[in-house]
């Protein structure tokens, strides 16, 4: 049932070049790396100025 539905999505006729099939997949990983790599490097600035804030002052 779950397998039938992305099969027929991949098998579907898309006018333009990047609509769809492989290369719309990929892009899709591409832009799903770049999102998560984002994320972590966000929280990575995020935690740093928090720590730095909350250190006792001198």
């Amino acid at each position: 049932m779950f397998g039938r539905k992305s099969k027929k999505s991949r098998e579907r006729f898309y006018l333009l070049p990047g609509q769809g099939g492989e290369n719309f997949h990929r892009k899709q990983r591409v832009i799903m790396g770049w999102t998560v790599a984002a994320a972590v490097l966000f929280g990575a600035v995020l935690t740093a100025v928090m720590w730095w804030l909350s250190r006792p002052k001198l």
